[in-house]
């Protein structure tokens, strides 16, 4: 019998995983992991690349079935075949490579697959009245008629949280949400997610970053090797405390110390220019060069030309205005398998899209690109013997964690894939690099190895193009920094006198400074 002085009944977990096992072929990707997330809070999820975040998570949208355990939402297991019944169970996700259509409107974006009717015809007034009350009542607001195409990073972040919270979602999962945002960014996102919280809303937040992950979440659960190792609060541990727990080492820096720039010009871009789809100029006389032992580092928020920019220099996007110049020799109008062949190596900013064929194994993947050069080559074939060994080689230096090198691409986890592309490229002894977010979706340890290669390869006199979203990276990495913005170079800037936050000022166009 219960009194009015009794308190009330807490409310079960939002979300509860117990024992969760998942084999596939050669590999366990989860054993026996524990998980309990509390309503109306922020539980961060960390771990090394393969440590089997991804795998779990695909199993609580239904992407997965696990062989073994069980999971309960609001305190009742349920069976989730698909992600139709995750969200029928109030469960959404919203992915590290965002999802949507560029040439639709922020309104079609979210109701792509849930499309209100009425008489047998899209109601376009009830679904725009909708977002517009779902984004003033959680801090996402964006106009439903922009299209996607012309918003910046942050709001196409929002555009995403949007859809789940359309379908209804109250449980939702975000994998790596802050990786390409720069810092106000990730400040109005983490606004944005304590709103959700406060208002009952639960989030499971997947991230490498260990100092965002200290601030916003109010627990963590630590994931190594496919089983839970910890469960820890924020005001317990340390960011470095909580590396070891994750990979057994301490937190790495970018830092770089001494000088190894030479006078030795080895690209020269001198007024780039290129058209975009439509005709516009996306990049504009954009000219600087890049010296043997240099790391040249590339500020700016996603859509402000740095992708076009590396296009021109790999010869896969033409000119309408410029040169590239390659040790003193014009190679504008020469092919990209020329560009390779000279020695300019590519860690492309898309992996699936540029860098893998995900549906072939890890050796055909370290041969694509050197064809034409050994050890894949040998007279006119492909030497299989010498292409695979190095490919064991990488594996074993770059710690690329797959049972084979026989296994497919896809079957390693997005930092694994990354991994296995930077030791390719670094493999190749080229003599100039462009590095697109080279650790993108890598956890400490690898960040680190990733780091501590291209340094060894700077001092070796490597030339390197550093585009990161990771502005610690950027200004730890390079010796020389611009920032571009709308497709122009809007600041020059030395790295040892710039902090994260004013490099995001001029990110963002809040600073300007003249660079003519």
């Amino acid at each position: 019998m219960s009194t009015s002085s009794d308190p009330p009944p807490a409310a079960p977990p939002a979300v509860e995983l117990e024992g969760i096992t998942k084999r596939f072929p050669g590999v366990v990707a989860n054993h026996d992991i524990r998980l309990t997330v509390e309503p109306g809070t922020v539980h961060a999820i960390v771990g090394e690349n393969g440590a089997g975040k991804s795998t779990l998570m695909k199993i609580l949208y239904g992407m997965q079935k696990p062989d073994e355990g069980e999971i309960r939402v609001n305190g009742e297991q349920v069976v989730l075949a698909n992600p139709a019944d995750a969200i029928k169970r109030g469960i959404g996700m919203v992915h590290q490579h965002f999802m949507l259509a560029d040439n639709f409107t922020v309104l079609e974006n979210i109701v792509l697959g849930a499309e209100p009717t009425r008489a047998g015809r899209l109601d376009t007034a009830s679904a725009r009245t909708r977002i517009r009350d779902l984004g003033d009542s959680h801090g996402l607001r964006v106009d439903p008629d922009r299209l996607v195409e012309n918003l910046g990073v942050g709001d196409r972040q929002r555009v995403e949280i949007l859809k789940v919270l359309y379908r209804g979602a109250r449980v939702l999962i975000l994998d790596e949400p802050t990786a390409v945002l720069v810092p106000q960014e990730v400040e109005e996102l983490f606004a944005n997610l304590r709103e959700l919280t406060a208002q009952g809303f639960t989030v499971i937040f997947i991230s490498h970053k260990l100092d965002e992950v200290l601030g916003i979440a109010d627990a963590i659960t630590v994931i190594r090797r496919g089983t839970t190792v910890a469960r820890v609060l924020p005001a317990e541990v340390t960011a470095r405390q909580l590396a070891e727990l994750m990979v057994g080492s301490e937190l790495p820096t970018p830092e770089t110390r001494e000088s190894t720039v030479t006078d030795r010009v080895v690209l020269d871009v001198r007024e780039a220019s290129v058209l975009g789809e439509t005709g516009r100029p996306v990049l504009r006389e954009v000219s600087f060069p890049v010296h043997a032992g240099e790391v040249v580092g590339i500020a700016g928020v996603e859509g402000n030309g740095q992708s076009e920019l590396i296009s021109a220099i790999m010869g896969l996007a033409r000119l309408s205005g410029g040169q590239v110049v390659f040790e003193e020799t014009d190679i504008t109008g020469w092919s990209t398998r020329q560009r390779r062949q000279a020695g300019i190596g590519y860690i492309p900013e898309d992996r699936h899209r540029e860098g893998l064929l995900l549906e072939s194994s890890i050796w055909e993947n370290r041969v694509l690109g050197h064809q034409g050069v050994p050890p894949a080559r040998k007279g006119i074939w492909v030497n299989r013997k010498a292409a695979r060994k190095d490919t064991a080689r990488i594996v074993r230096e770059y710690d690329v964690r797959t049972p084979s090198i026989d296994t497919l691409a896809l079957a390693l986890s997005g930092g694994n894939q990354q991994k296995l592309i930077v030791g390719r490229e670094m493999s190749g002894t080229p003599k100039f690099l462009i590095a697109a977010h080279p650790t993108r979706g890598v956890d400490v340890g690898a960040q680190a190895a990733i780091w501590d290669h291209l340094r060894g390869a700077r001092t070796a006199g490597l030339a390197v193009l550093l585009i990161s979203a990771d502005l610690d990276e950027l200004i730890g990495l390079s010796d020389t920094l611009y920032v571009i913005y709308r497709g122009r170079f809007v600041a020059r800037l030395d790295p040892s006198q710039v902090t994260p936050e004013q490099l995001g000022g001029y990110m963002t166009g809040a600073i300007t400074e003249d660079v003519s």
